[in-house]
């Protein structure tokens, strides 16, 4: 679950916008609340009421050297897990409303999507699994728990390699009144990660600093529930692994998910889209820089 740092009310703070569809039991509410209602009181030292604000000039140039790390680290992958991001993208967008209610009939909490793409992922060939992992509270951090997916790819050598897929990745990132170059920073993130958990903190790193530039515009501290610590902990903690989700007797409508999925599906397409266009412009650069000879003249 992640929290925005925008109203007076520490209950309207915490339980206005989660991430994942994992949901939190309620001693992670609790700590996350209490936690949001002492930050409020003495670690807030301020903002504004707009909804941007202008980036220095400072930080403007800091944030575009992260989001060049953000272009670097997406298109650092082996063949692996390119291969495995098309077909993660490809099945994603292949789920519809009907195989929600096939995957879930019991209480629906967003997690149908991932029990559907783990079925499809699962007929594909792949060693996939939705993982609900959780952690305990501290004084600097939040408890919690998260679901994602995550495959294991056995390679030729005889080990084994464990790759993190997360549905919903740009929600764990959204921060109130972020200023402009914040929001590109964001929308330049996949919007289904696929890959190992190393280069998954890479990310975290970068949007942790991302985050505390942005804040600082509005002279607002960066919150113990957007630190590195409390992101890290969503992936890295220990975790249940299961392949189908528990069924129940009652069949609920899956309003959340569908919706869910719509999003999901506007934003990979719009995300493809992009990369096509992207993708022809380097070749169009590319085509230009090649030299050019002329066919030699006889006579």
């Amino acid at each position: 679950m992640d929290c925005r740092v925008c109203t007076p009310s520490s209950t309207e703070l915490w339980a206005r916008h989660s991430s994942g569809g994992g949901g939190m039991s309620r001693e992670s509410e609790h700590d996350l609340a209490m936690m949001v209602s002492d930050f409020l009181e003495n670690g807030n030292s301020g903002g504004t009421d707009s909804r941007y604000s202008s980036d220095s000039d400072s930080s403007f140039s800091d944030l575009v050297q992260l989001a060049d790390k953000i272009s670097y680290f997406k298109l650092a992958m082996d063949q692996y897990e390119s291969d495995l991001l098309s077909v993660v993208n490809s099945l994603a967008l292949s789920i519809n409303e009907r195989d929600l209610h096939a995957a879930n009939s019991g209480l629906c909490n967003a997690s149908c999507i991932k029990f559907s793409l783990v079925k499809l992922l699962r007929l594909s060939g792949y060693d996939a699994g939705v993982c609900t992992s959780r952690w305990q509270g501290s004084r600097k951090v939040p408890g919690g728990d998260h679901e994602y997916i995550d495959v294991i790819h056995y390679n030729d050598m005889g080990s084994s390699e464990r790759l993190i897929i997360d549905i919903d990745f740009r929600s764990h990132f959204e921060i109130a009144r972020a200023v402009e170059s914040y929001d590109r920073i964001l929308n330049s993130l996949p919007v289904i990660y696929v890959g190992s958990f190393p280069k998954l903190k890479q990310f975290l790193h970068i949007m942790v600093e991302a985050a505390r530039f942005s804040l600082k515009q509005n002279s607002m501290p960066l919150p113990p529930w957007r630190s590195f610590a409390y992101l890290e902990a969503k992936w890295q903690s220990p975790y249940h692994r299961k392949f189908d989700h528990v069924n129940g007797t009652i069949h609920f409508e899956h309003k959340k998910c569908a919706g869910h999925l719509k999003r999901l599906h506007s934003s990979l397409l719009s995300e493809i889209e992009v990369e096509k266009t992207l993708r022809h412009r380097r070749l169009k650069v590319e085509r230009r820089r090649r030299p050019t000879f002329s066919r030699p003249t006889f006579h």
